[in-house]
């Protein structure tokens, strides 16, 4: 049997814009209305699975409902430009479904669905009508079902005969009739002033029509509600018209085109990765088809001669497991002017010839993530030399605002048909297997052509954008160095894991004793609705907030109520030891590595838009050491020899010294060059006193400002650092810029050349681009300024201690020392350093750091060492 699905375009997309949060996607474009219908669509795609589809939309405002009432739906807002923006995008989401669409002059949405589910209903077909608007329900009859949205999106709730006479007592041809009495505020219909829709829907259920009802007026209870029926007897009349749907639409095409099933599933996964909904890919339960690729030949060898691997060569080392630490290898490519060869990984691993190739410096390697295939080669014993271009670091560098580097989507972007998406050839995540051998051959070779014909092209657009010292200079070699030190690993103490397990635990205990102490009786403390009873309803302290759910009990809100009542501060404190535990005491201990006792993290170098590296698995750089408690988690990470020690070498107010540099501020480099501590100085400046004069509170507020200016922050964001008003936070912010007039000149004129330009750049030219700049948006726009003010100095400050790694480790592999740098965490670099290598590397370490760059302040390093990493500090 047949079954059409018609959705009301408009109503769903404008329930979309207001149910979620605006969103857009790294490009600057609004994308929440698009998230929220492609939620819709995919729900009714999977539970109605209809044979026909079609999606009407309005033409534009005026339709032949004006000629009766001209201000028909005359009291609407303008659609915000943030959601019409988003309307091509809702069709081209259409369109990569191959769902029809329709719309035509003079009628509405309404209309159209209404003739279509006439149509559809004469033939007998199963008709089911999605929107948010009840007018709709008027099309309900035996083979008609209206599914209205209720909360959010996809909550919806479905009208059939039965529901319609449940929940109003009347029939669906009724509807227009409630509305011909109660009117319609949303579409600005009138109906009877003074008749809602409990009075329309008694007198309905009287007298059956809006007709009647006036026919009857004698006979109705209530001189006010007389008086009132006869006064608007036209305007009843003509409510009810207005409401009524138009089911003769003249729609040129037969039912039978709105055909929905066949649909080039790659389209709606290019779109869904363009719009960056990652989410809804991972629910796209479908088999991704494969696109057309180019034919290509290769050779499978068993015995590898380095004759054929050539001189300069694309390698393609395939892991298919992003935790690529001891992953297997599912085989090796090479691509050169030559040959294309496949080798399986364990011929390739057992190729003297191979391996020596791989191993020889003067034999230039062009690879796909340079990180990934060291180290998934280091695990099996294998050196890997001589990279000479990454193109995952390429494409980054030229954008780090695009949300794929992977070689597909590089290589499609350049118009390369080369290659197919990973997900085609392996599946999805939980799906996720090995081709046949010969498919899983030639996806390999095929990521190494595109890698092969893609080095030339990336490697022009960075001399063009003068990117190719950053690239050659600082991000190959750094991939190199974050590989060993990733391979490596930096060993962590179980057993004191453990004891810091139970102190906490201890702990928590106490804590929680404390709490029910304090609020007079025993409750589930990780319960926000239990908590929420004992501190606004029993202890009567008064609510910051309310959520959908009840009382908020976030964090912010417990920090206001600590003033009101003790027991908030025991809560925050609470929290925050039972984080430690779950995230960092029991997420540690489950990824040491057994045999070794490391832990072997894996650094993202393609990620931030600032070019600062990030951790993950575990996220080393996210310990919290404002706490004590947490800082102390540190005194489980412990030199991998006995005897030797932990070095901390931490880059002082980095930041700042970039702005004082970029800026060019005669005060704040005067400041540094003095070595006098810099938040004394803006205080000093700011509040126009001596330096003996300072208060610590004054500091304390000079410190927020400095950082805050570094990060773009407003007004807002510091009076809620310090707990002042905006007003004051205001001041502070303007006495700051007119003690520092250079800072705020080069803010202005950053935004003005970057609003030109498109991007920002660092001092070593790393870019980011900031389309929102020129958006009609306020918020965006501003968030966009701030940016661009903030990205140049700390993609500054991220370049400088990827500068100091690089060169760290030519100094060390120069001098041939034992010791090893471990982890970077921000601005901090952590080594394991030998007694009788001890001296010498606290030398060392700062004197190269601290001359990574050029600037016109100096850098400042400070360096500690322990027995630990918490005693180094």
């Amino acid at each position: 049997m047949s079954k059409l699905v018609l959705i009301d375009g408009n109503s769903i997309a404008y329930r979309a814009f207001f149910a979620l949060p605006l969103l857009n996607n790294q490009k600057g474009v609004y994308t929440n209305a698009v998230y929220g219908f492609a939620m819709m669509l995919m729900k009714i795609i999977e539970e109605e699975q209809p044979t026909h589809m079609l999606v009407a939309f309005d033409a534009g405002k005026t339709t032949f409902r004006h000629k009766t009432y001209k201000e028909y739906k005359g009291g609407r807002q303008k659609t915000p430009p943030e959601l019409s923006e988003q309307f091509p995008l809702v069709r081209e989401l259409l369109d990569a479904y191959k769902i029809s669409r329709y719309e035509a002059e003079q009628y509405e949405a309404d209309d159209i669905i209404g003739t279509l589910a006439k149509q559809a209903g004469e033939k007998k077909w199963e008709v089911k009508v999605y929107s948010g608007d009840k007018d709709l329900l008027q099309l309900v009859d035996d083979n008609v079902t209206v599914v209205l949205t209720k909360k959010g999106i996809t909550n919806v709730e479905a009208y059939d005969l039965g529901m319609i006479e449940e929940k109003y007592g009347i029939k669906p041809e009724q509807i227009i009739d409630m509305k011909g009495l109660m009117g319609d505020s949303s579409d600005n219909i009138p109906g009877v002033p003074g008749i809602g829709e409990k009075t329309a829907l008694k007198l309905l259920k009287q007298y059956g029509t809006v007709e009647n009802v006036l026919h009857s007026i004698d006979e109705i209870s209530g001189k006010k509600m007389k008086e009132r029926l006869e006064e608007n007897r036209e305007q009843a009349l003509m409510s009810k018209e207005l409401a009524t749907i138009f089911l003769e639409v003249p729609i040129e095409e037969a039912l039978d085109q709105y055909e929905f099933g066949k649909f080039d599933t790659n389209e709606v996964v290019h779109l869904l990765k363009e719009l960056e909904f990652t989410s809804l890919l991972e629910k796209l339960d479908v088999e991704v088809e494969q696109g057309e690729v180019e034919e290509l030949d290769y050779d499978i060898v068993r015995e590898v001669k380095k004759t054929d691997l050539g001189v300069e060569s694309a390698v393609l080392v395939e892991v298919l497991d992003e935790h690529y630490h001891q992953a297997e290898i599912n085989g090796v490519a090479i691509v050169n002017k030559n040959k294309r060869l496949f080798i399986k990984a364990e011929d390739a691993l057992a190729s003297e010839e191979f391996l020596e190739w791989l191993e020889d410096d003067r034999c230039k390697k062009w690879v796909f993530d340079a990180k990934k295939s060291v180290v998934a080669l280091a695990w099996k014993g294998a050196v890997m030399n001589g990279v000479d271009f990454d193109v995952q670091m390429a494409s980054y560098l030229l954008d780090p605002s695009l949300s794929s580097h992977d070689i597909h989507d590089v290589a499609s972007r350049k118009g390369m048909t080369i290659v197919q998406a990973d997900e085609v050839v392996y599946g999805k995540r939980a799906k996720q297997k090995l081709p046949e051998d010969t498919e899983l051959a030639t996806h390999i070779v095929r990521k190494a052509e595109a890698v092969y014909r893609l080095k030339s092209e990336l490697e022009e657009e960075l001399v063009t954008n003068e990117q190719d010292k950053l690239y050659r200079e600082l991000e190959m070699p750094l991939s190199i160095v974050l590989g060993h030190m990733e391979k490596h690993g930096v060993k962590v103490d179980q057993d004191m894991l453990n004891k810091m397990g139970e102190d906490l635990e201890k702990r928590l205990a106490e804590l929680e004793k404390t709490i029910h102490s304090l609020a007079g009786e025993s409750f589930n403390i990780n319960s926000p609705k239990q908590l929420g009873e004992i501190l606004f309803v029993k202890l009567e302290l008064p609510p910051v907030k309310k959520t959908k759910t009840g009382y908020s009990t976030s964090a912010d809100v417990l920090e206001k109520l600590a003033v009101e009542h003790e027991i908030a501060e025991y809560i925050v404190h609470y929290r925050q030891l039972g984080k430690l535990k779950s995230t960092y005491i029991e997420g540690l201990s489950k990824v040491i590595k057994k045999d070794t006792s490391k832990i072997h993290t894996r650094y993202n170098q393609a990620l931030t838009q600032t070019g600062r590296l990030s951790s993950t698995d575990p996220n080393l750089q996210n310990i919290p050491i404002r706490l004590e408690e947490g800082r102390k988690i540190r005194k489980a990470f412990v030199p991998a020899t006995n005897g030797w020690k932990m070095v901390a070498a931490d880059y002082s107010q980095i930041e700042l010294r970039v702005l004082a540099h970029i800026a060019g501020d005669e005060k704040l480099i005067e400041a540094f060059n003095q070595n006098m501590d810099i938040h004394t100085k803006t205080a000093m400046d700011v509040f126009h006193v001596k330096e003996e004069d300072v208060t610590s509170q004054m500091r304390r507020s000079a410190k927020a400002v400095n950082f805050g200016i570094v990060y773009g922050i407003s007004d807002y964001g510091l009076s809620q650092n310090l707990n002042i008003t905006r007003k004051e936070a205001a001041e502070f912010i303007e006495r700051y810029f007119n003690s520092y007039p250079n800072v705020k000149e080069y803010m202005d004129q950053t935004v003005a050349d970057a609003r030109e330009k498109g991007f920002v750049s660092t001092l070593l030219q790393r870019r980011r681009y900031l389309p929102d700049l020129t958006s009609r948006n306020f918020n965006k726009r501003s968030f966009a300024e701030r940016t661009a003010m903030n990205t140049p100095i700390q993609g500054t400050a991220a370049d400088i201690i990827k500068k100091a790694m690089v060169q760290m480790a030519k100094e060390m592999e120069k001098r041939q020392v034992k010791s090893r740098m471990l982890l970077q965490v921000h601005d901090e670099l952590i080594f394991e350093v030998p007694e009788d290598e001890l001296d010498s590397m606290m030398e060392l370490v700062p004197e190269v750091m601290e001359q990574a760059v050029s600037l016109d302040v100096p850098l400042k390093v400070d360096i500690s060492y322990g027995d630990t990493w918490y005693d180094a500090k």
